[in-house]
């Protein structure tokens, strides 16, 4: 039995390069179910695409997962962001039942209205320097893989994950004085639009904030954090952990096999079990358009 949301929002999944956490990122598809899915943008990390082709298996499993989605009825909104920004000039169009949008607006279940953008638009380093944009993330992608050896030191001495680059986002004077202005800009465009929130990503820190009725709601990012927006059905946004949800959905899935085990629910489980193999011929290789696009 899957976690039923009326909607779930991700952000920075970056497919393509090494931070990406794909593997975690299909988990979480699997084990969630929704109405409607927003890839609120850098779903697919093309500038790193152009320098080095990157596409294992656990990325493509990411692919997969959304496809099949699709296919069980989730409308599924792309917004893409600065790292897939090539999507961009496709929107309004449709490709394999994900729709491209530059932005929209989603409604609530209890009527609130929320901007649903990646945010990049709104980032001065990204909109005035791609040069200085890109360098910059070159050298996140370096400090994520000195973090990956230093978190394996620490896993051997017997300590819990602890992020570099996290505790230099927030520590580093100018790191915080940049996200504070990120977000007040942000909740500043939806104030000027009419609209009771704006749900974003980009800086890859999930955060919730209302000042002056307007709401502020960061997805976070599947590189480090883990985190997604969901939607309950009475209109509830909660940012949740990933890894952390999918940790209960396969608690609960153990709990299941055990009364199939003791002869109990057999029929529910095994029509489970049919619905995770449905569609594993959904596999969709990194070709074609995607390729044309990150040419151009």
């Amino acid at each position: 039995m899957k976690l039923k949301f009326r909607t779930v929002f991700i952000s920075d999944v970056h497919l393509g390069s090494n931070g990406s956490q794909a593997k975690e990122v299909a988990k979480f598809l699997k084990c969630v179910s929704c109405d409607r899915l927003y890839l609120v943008g850098d779903i697919i990390d093309m500038w790193r695409l152009k320098q080095r082709w990157y596409w294992p298996a656990e990325h493509n499993e990411v692919v997969r997962r959304v496809l099949k989605m699709i296919k069980k009825g989730t409308e599924v909104v792309f917004v893409p962001g600065n790292h897939d920004e090539a999507a961009r000039q496709y929107h309004g169009l449709e490709f394999g039942g994900v729709k491209v949008e530059p932005h929209v607006v989603h409604e609530s279940a209890d009527g609130r209205k929320y901007l649903v953008i990646h945010g990049d638009q709104f980032d001065l380093v990204v909109k005035h320097s791609r040069v200085l944009s890109v360098l910059g993330s070159v050298a996140y992608e370096w400090l994520l893989r000195i973090n990956a050896w230093y978190n394996k030191c620490r896993l051997l001495l017997g300590y819990k994950y602890w992020s570099l680059s996290a505790f230099l986002k927030l520590k580093v004077k100018h790191a915080c004085t940049f996200i504070s202005r990120f977000e007040e800009t942000l909740m500043n465009e939806a104030k000027r639009r009419g609209m009771d929130g704006v749900i974003c990503g980009h800086i890859h820190h999930s955060e919730r904030i209302e000042e002056d009725g307007v709401e502020y709601l960061n997805c976070g990012d599947w590189v480090e954090s883990c985190t997604a927006i969901v939607e309950y059905q009475d209109g509830r946004m909660e940012i949740v952990n990933g890894l952390d949800l999918v940790r209960e959905w396969e608690i609960e899935k153990d709990l299941r096999k055990q009364e199939l085990e003791a002869g109990e629910f057999a029929g529910s489980v095994a029509d489970e079990n049919e619905e995770d193999e449905e569609g594993d011929d959904m596999l969709m290789p990194m070709g074609g358009r995607w390729r044309y696009l990150l040419k151009k």
